[in-house]
């Protein structure tokens, strides 16, 4: 809709940009202070959120070079502009920030579970901001629909990311976002209620992915093919992960819950440091 807010110079400044930046200071600022109640120690997790933040622009480029035939077919286009600029893949973005915390918890010396539960809140809250910034940009648009809650995107959206200004469509960028700050406000709440470690970050994996498995039958926008799976299929790559990520997500929520899981230890028994300071 609005895809920059202001120039300097002759530099514009994308509207994407400021709600991604906005995203990531509102989440680490939430995971620190969920953290710290449990505590976790706060510059620790400062730390681990900026790591995660690196490795989640690397993942969500990763998903897109493997996903989209026009990046794959021309390598050097990794260092094009066009590429720098494009937004990515969520999934690729989430699943390398999930690797990079796997190791980095580790080193660090933290509970895996808890301090999971701790970004879990923060992430969907990021999410929520971040998927506004698509929608002021144009990207990630949706079918074409007489719904009177339809929207027609600008001429600059269009030319910034090829959005069709022929037709309203479904705002799925808003449907994403709205229902990530219902998971905020419930993941908020619920961690103050949890029974077991992992419960928030389990009870997250399942609502986005369900979630997204339902928003991406609206999505129109170009989303490339997985090694041959979405045309076998005729669902989307984020419809697929959304399938592991959710049933994965909802299976060891169960054998948790079932064995009353403390959480207080990691893979490879590394416990969370003795000295750590509630901030």
């Amino acid at each position: 809709m609005y895809p920059e807010l202001f120039h300097i110079g002759n530099f514009p400044i994308n509207t994407y940009g400021v709600l991604l930046a906005l995203a990531f200071l509102a989440a680490l600022l939430v995971t620190a202070r969920l953290g710290a109640r449990e505590g976790l120690p706060r510059e620790r997790l400062f730390d681990l959120g900026l790591w995660l933040l690196l490795a989640a622009i690397v993942g969500s480029k990763v998903l897109l070079l493997v996903v989209e035939p026009e990046y794959r077919a021309a390598p050097l286009s990794l260092l094009s502009l066009d590429f720098l600029r494009s937004g990515g893949v969520f999934y690729g973005g989430f699943l390398g920030a999930v690797v990079t915390a796997y190791v980095l918890v580790r080193r660090y010396e933290l509970p895996w579970w808890r301090t999971a539960d701790a970004f879990a809140p923060g992430i969907a809250l990021g999410q929520a901001i971040g998927r506004q910034g698509c929608f002021a940009a144009g990207c990630c648009w949706g079918k074409p629909t007489t719904l009177p809650w339809g929207v027609r995107f600008s001429e600059l959206g269009q030319q910034v990311t090829g959005v069709p200004i022929d037709a309203h469509l479904h705002p799925t960028q808003l449907y994403e976002s709205f229902a990530a700050f219902l998971f905020f406000a419930l993941l908020v709440w619920l961690h103050r209620r949890k029974t077991f470690d992992g419960q928030i970050i389990l009870a997250y994996g399942v609502l986005y992915g369900a979630t997204r498995f339902i928003i991406e039958f609206f999505r129109d926008d170009p989303r490339g093919d997985l090694f041959g799976l979405t045309t076998l299929t005729h669902l989307s790559t984020s419809q697929l992960i959304s399938l592991l990520v959710g049933i994965t997500s909802l299976v060891v929520f169960f054998i948790r819950r079932r064995h009353g899981a403390s959480g207080g230890a990691m893979p490879g028994g590394a416990k969370v440091a003795s000295t750590a300071a509630r901030a």
